[in-house]
Protein backbone atom coordinates (compact mmCIF):
# COMPACT_ATOMS: atom_id res chain seq x y z
CA UNK A 1 0.00 0.00 0.00
CA UNK A 2 2.96 2.26 1.12
CA UNK A 3 4.33 1.55 -2.26
CA UNK A 4 1.26 2.44 -4.03
CA UNK A 5 1.61 5.91 -2.86
CA UNK A 6 4.89 6.83 -3.71
CA UNK A 7 3.82 5.67 -7.22
CA UNK A 8 1.18 8.23 -7.19
CA UNK A 9 3.04 11.05 -5.40
CA UNK A 10 5.39 10.31 -7.98
CA UNK A 11 3.27 10.52 -10.46
CA UNK A 12 1.51 13.85 -9.58
CA UNK A 13 4.87 15.33 -8.93
CA UNK A 14 5.66 14.56 -12.72
CA UNK A 15 2.43 16.07 -13.94
CA UNK A 16 2.96 19.01 -12.34
CA UNK A 17 6.26 19.54 -13.61
CA UNK A 18 5.12 18.89 -17.20
CA UNK A 19 2.17 21.19 -16.67
CA UNK A 20 4.69 24.19 -15.37
CA UNK A 21 7.14 23.35 -18.62
CA UNK A 22 3.90 23.93 -20.86
CA UNK A 23 3.05 26.76 -18.89
CA UNK A 24 6.49 28.05 -19.75
CA UNK A 25 6.59 27.22 -23.09
CA UNK A 26 3.61 29.10 -23.96
CA UNK A 27 4.77 32.23 -22.32
CA UNK A 28 8.04 31.73 -24.52
CA UNK A 29 5.64 31.53 -27.90
CA UNK A 30 4.46 35.11 -27.37
CA UNK A 31 5.15 36.72 -30.74
CA UNK A 32 7.27 40.02 -30.36
CA UNK A 33 6.85 42.12 -33.57
CA UNK A 34 4.34 44.18 -35.13
CA UNK A 35 1.34 42.88 -37.63
CA UNK A 36 -0.45 45.63 -39.68
CA UNK A 37 -3.86 45.78 -39.22
CA UNK A 38 -4.16 48.85 -41.55
CA UNK A 39 -7.98 49.98 -42.42
CA UNK A 40 -9.14 48.02 -38.53
CA UNK A 41 -10.06 50.23 -35.57
CA UNK A 42 -8.19 50.20 -32.30
CA UNK A 43 -9.84 49.59 -28.92
CA UNK A 44 -11.01 52.62 -27.95
CA UNK A 45 -12.96 51.49 -25.14
CA UNK A 46 -9.70 51.08 -23.28
CA UNK A 47 -9.03 53.04 -19.94
CA UNK A 48 -6.19 53.96 -19.10
CA UNK A 49 -4.49 56.75 -16.17
CA UNK A 50 -3.40 60.04 -17.50
CA UNK A 51 -0.35 62.17 -16.23
CA UNK A 52 -2.31 63.31 -13.00
CA UNK A 53 -3.92 59.66 -12.22
CA UNK A 54 -7.10 60.33 -13.59
CA UNK A 55 -8.84 57.60 -15.57
CA UNK A 56 -9.24 58.26 -19.09
CA UNK A 57 -11.35 56.86 -21.90
CA UNK A 58 -8.82 56.68 -25.12
CA UNK A 59 -12.05 57.72 -27.07
CA UNK A 60 -12.26 60.72 -25.63
CA UNK A 61 -8.88 61.48 -26.78
CA UNK A 62 -8.82 60.22 -29.83
CA UNK A 63 -10.99 63.18 -31.50
CA UNK A 64 -9.14 63.93 -34.74
CA UNK A 65 -5.85 62.34 -36.31
CA UNK A 66 -3.58 60.84 -33.50
CA UNK A 67 -0.38 59.74 -33.30
CA UNK A 68 -0.02 57.12 -31.19
CA UNK A 69 3.61 55.72 -29.09
CA UNK A 70 3.37 52.00 -27.58
CA UNK A 71 6.32 52.64 -25.36
CA UNK A 72 7.18 52.18 -21.82
CA UNK A 73 8.84 54.66 -20.00
CA UNK A 74 11.92 52.78 -17.81
CA UNK A 75 12.69 52.13 -21.43
CA UNK A 76 15.95 54.64 -21.75
CA UNK A 77 16.80 53.32 -24.89
CA UNK A 78 14.25 52.84 -27.91
CA UNK A 79 11.19 54.24 -26.69
CA UNK A 80 13.69 57.38 -25.43
CA UNK A 81 14.88 57.79 -28.89
CA UNK A 82 11.41 57.00 -30.41
CA UNK A 83 9.59 60.25 -28.31
CA UNK A 84 12.91 62.24 -28.82
CA UNK A 85 12.94 62.19 -32.44
CA UNK A 86 9.28 62.79 -32.49
CA UNK A 87 9.88 66.21 -30.46
CA UNK A 88 12.13 67.24 -32.30
CA UNK A 89 9.83 67.08 -35.69
CA UNK A 90 6.51 68.35 -33.97
CA UNK A 91 7.48 72.15 -34.66
CA UNK A 92 7.70 71.48 -37.96
CA UNK A 93 4.70 69.68 -38.41
CA UNK A 94 2.06 73.32 -39.41
CA UNK A 95 -1.12 71.75 -37.78
CA UNK A 96 -2.42 72.49 -34.23
CA UNK A 97 -1.75 70.30 -31.35
CA UNK A 98 -4.77 69.78 -30.05
CA UNK A 99 -6.74 70.88 -32.29
CA UNK A 100 -6.12 69.09 -35.38
CA UNK A 101 -4.25 66.32 -34.38
CA UNK A 102 -3.16 64.71 -31.08
CA UNK A 103 0.06 62.55 -29.65
CA UNK A 104 -0.42 60.18 -27.21
CA UNK A 105 2.29 57.68 -24.99
CA UNK A 106 0.77 54.64 -24.06
CA UNK A 107 2.71 52.78 -21.74
CA UNK A 108 2.77 48.84 -22.17
CA UNK A 109 4.50 47.85 -18.76
CA UNK A 110 1.53 48.30 -15.83
CA UNK A 111 4.30 48.65 -13.32
CA UNK A 112 4.41 52.55 -14.90
CA UNK A 113 3.06 55.11 -12.87
CA UNK A 114 1.28 58.29 -13.52
CA UNK A 115 4.23 60.40 -11.53
CA UNK A 116 6.54 58.96 -14.32
CA UNK A 117 4.33 59.52 -17.06
CA UNK A 118 4.07 63.54 -16.24
CA UNK A 119 8.33 63.08 -15.74
CA UNK A 120 8.22 62.09 -19.04
CA UNK A 121 5.92 64.58 -20.20
CA UNK A 122 7.72 67.48 -19.46
CA UNK A 123 11.63 65.99 -20.57
CA UNK A 124 10.00 65.80 -24.01
CA UNK A 125 7.77 68.68 -24.10
CA UNK A 126 10.99 71.14 -23.16
CA UNK A 127 12.67 69.61 -25.99
CA UNK A 128 10.83 71.10 -28.17
CA UNK A 129 12.07 74.65 -27.61
CA UNK A 130 8.89 76.07 -28.41
CA UNK A 131 5.34 76.19 -26.85
CA UNK A 132 3.39 73.12 -27.36
CA UNK A 133 0.27 72.58 -25.59
CA UNK A 134 -0.08 70.18 -22.70
CA UNK A 135 -3.09 68.67 -23.90
CA UNK A 136 -1.78 68.22 -27.31
CA UNK A 137 0.75 65.27 -26.57
CA UNK A 138 -0.79 62.58 -23.46
CA UNK A 139 1.15 60.39 -21.63
CA UNK A 140 -0.97 57.33 -20.20
CA UNK A 141 -0.38 53.92 -17.75
CA UNK A 142 -2.39 51.21 -17.29
CA UNK A 143 -3.58 48.06 -16.03
CA UNK A 144 -2.43 44.82 -18.29
CA UNK A 145 -6.09 43.77 -19.21
CA UNK A 146 -6.22 47.72 -21.07
CA UNK A 147 -2.67 47.44 -22.49
CA UNK A 148 -3.65 44.10 -23.74
CA UNK A 149 -6.69 44.63 -25.68
CA UNK A 150 -4.87 47.65 -26.86
CA UNK A 151 -1.68 46.05 -28.14
CA UNK A 152 -3.74 42.94 -29.68
CA UNK A 153 -5.59 45.45 -31.85
CA UNK A 154 -2.58 46.98 -33.80
CA UNK A 155 -0.83 43.85 -33.56
CA UNK A 156 1.87 45.01 -31.15
CA UNK A 157 3.37 42.05 -29.91
CA UNK A 158 6.19 42.18 -26.82
CA UNK A 159 7.46 40.25 -24.17
CA UNK A 160 9.02 41.00 -20.33
CA UNK A 161 12.43 39.90 -19.83
CA UNK A 162 12.99 41.09 -16.38
CA UNK A 163 12.84 45.29 -15.88
CA UNK A 164 13.03 45.51 -19.76
CA UNK A 165 10.99 44.09 -22.47
CA UNK A 166 11.58 42.82 -26.13
CA UNK A 167 9.15 44.80 -28.16
CA UNK A 168 9.08 46.61 -31.87
CA UNK A 169 9.70 50.27 -32.29
CA UNK A 170 6.71 51.57 -34.06
CA UNK A 171 4.24 54.47 -34.23
CA UNK A 172 0.65 53.97 -35.92
CA UNK A 173 -1.40 57.34 -37.45
CA UNK A 174 -5.13 56.76 -36.38
CA UNK A 175 -8.09 58.78 -37.55
CA UNK A 176 -11.10 59.96 -35.95
CA UNK A 177 -12.96 56.93 -35.35
CA UNK A 178 -10.38 54.50 -34.38
CA UNK A 179 -9.47 53.12 -37.58
CA UNK A 180 -5.48 52.86 -38.34
CA UNK A 181 -3.96 54.38 -40.99
CA UNK A 182 -0.41 54.27 -41.30
CA UNK A 183 2.33 52.46 -39.37
CA UNK A 184 5.71 54.51 -39.28
CA UNK A 185 8.73 52.69 -38.08
CA UNK A 186 11.94 53.49 -36.23
CA UNK A 187 12.87 56.34 -34.19
CA UNK A 188 13.30 58.80 -36.85
CA UNK A 189 10.97 61.02 -38.39
CA UNK A 190 10.55 62.72 -41.32
CA UNK A 191 8.04 66.13 -41.12
CA UNK A 192 6.44 65.03 -44.26
CA UNK A 193 5.33 61.43 -43.89
CA UNK A 194 3.71 63.06 -40.25
CA UNK A 195 2.32 65.51 -42.34
CA UNK A 196 1.18 62.67 -44.92
CA UNK A 197 -0.21 60.57 -42.55
CA UNK A 198 -2.16 62.57 -40.89
CA UNK A 199 -3.66 64.27 -44.00
CA UNK A 200 -5.10 61.18 -44.91
CA UNK A 201 -6.58 60.38 -40.95
CA UNK A 202 -8.25 64.03 -41.53
CA UNK A 203 -11.87 63.82 -41.30
CA UNK A 204 -14.32 65.89 -43.31
CA UNK A 205 -14.81 66.96 -46.73
CA UNK A 206 -12.30 70.10 -46.52
CA UNK A 207 -9.04 67.81 -46.61
CA UNK A 208 -10.73 65.39 -49.49
CA UNK A 209 -9.28 66.99 -52.32
CA UNK A 210 -5.99 67.48 -50.45
CA UNK A 211 -5.89 63.67 -49.54
CA UNK A 212 -6.46 63.04 -54.02
CA UNK A 213 -3.63 65.39 -54.68
CA UNK A 214 -1.32 63.41 -52.04
CA UNK A 215 -2.57 60.29 -53.21
CA UNK A 216 -1.34 61.36 -56.60
CA UNK A 217 1.73 62.28 -55.86
CA UNK A 218 2.98 60.14 -53.15
CA UNK A 219 2.75 56.62 -52.43
CA UNK A 220 3.98 54.85 -49.12
CA UNK A 221 6.63 52.36 -49.84
CA UNK A 222 5.94 49.54 -47.24
CA UNK A 223 9.63 48.01 -48.38
CA UNK A 224 11.04 52.00 -46.73
CA UNK A 225 8.12 52.21 -44.49
CA UNK A 226 8.05 55.90 -45.84
CA UNK A 227 6.58 58.06 -48.31
CA UNK A 228 7.81 58.39 -51.97
CA UNK A 229 7.26 61.09 -54.48
CA UNK A 230 5.89 59.63 -57.56
CA UNK A 231 8.56 61.25 -60.17
CA UNK A 232 7.47 59.31 -63.21
CA UNK A 233 4.00 59.99 -62.60
CA UNK A 234 4.41 63.65 -61.58
CA UNK A 235 6.85 64.35 -64.50
CA UNK A 236 4.33 62.70 -67.10
CA UNK A 237 1.42 64.45 -65.91
CA UNK A 238 3.87 68.12 -66.22
CA UNK A 239 4.58 67.41 -69.75
CA UNK A 240 0.66 66.52 -70.00
CA UNK A 241 -0.40 69.90 -68.89
CA UNK A 242 2.56 72.00 -70.65
CA UNK A 243 1.43 70.69 -74.21
CA UNK A 244 -1.92 71.32 -73.03
CA UNK A 245 -0.88 74.83 -72.45
CA UNK A 246 1.54 75.38 -75.04
CA UNK A 247 -1.22 74.00 -77.46
CA UNK A 248 -3.76 76.61 -76.45
CA UNK A 249 -1.60 79.31 -76.46
CA UNK A 250 -1.05 78.60 -80.33
CA UNK A 251 -4.22 78.13 -81.01
CA UNK A 252 -5.24 81.57 -79.41
CA UNK A 253 -2.18 82.79 -80.89
CA UNK A 254 -3.61 82.45 -84.26
CA UNK A 255 -6.59 83.29 -83.97
CA UNK A 256 -5.74 86.84 -83.03
CA UNK A 257 -3.29 86.71 -86.17
CA UNK A 258 -6.18 85.99 -88.55
CA UNK A 259 -8.53 89.02 -86.84
CA UNK A 260 -5.83 91.26 -87.40
CA UNK A 261 -4.87 90.22 -91.11
CA UNK A 262 -6.02 93.15 -93.64
CA UNK A 263 -6.93 90.40 -96.50
CA UNK A 264 -9.86 89.13 -94.46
Amino acid sequence: MMTFCRLQLVVLLSLLILCGGRHASAEEEVVVGLTEHLGTKIHLDTTFRDETGMPVRLSDLVTGPTIILPVYYGCTNVCYSLQWGLAQVLPKIKSRPGEEYRVISISFDENDTPALAAKFKRVYLGAMHTPFPGDGWRFLTGDSENIRKLTQSIGYGFQRRGRDFLHPSVSLIIARDGTIVRYLYGTTFLSKDLALALIEARDGTSGATVRKIVSYCFTFDPEQKTYAFNLLRVSATLVIICTGVFLTFLIKSGRKRNKRDPRE
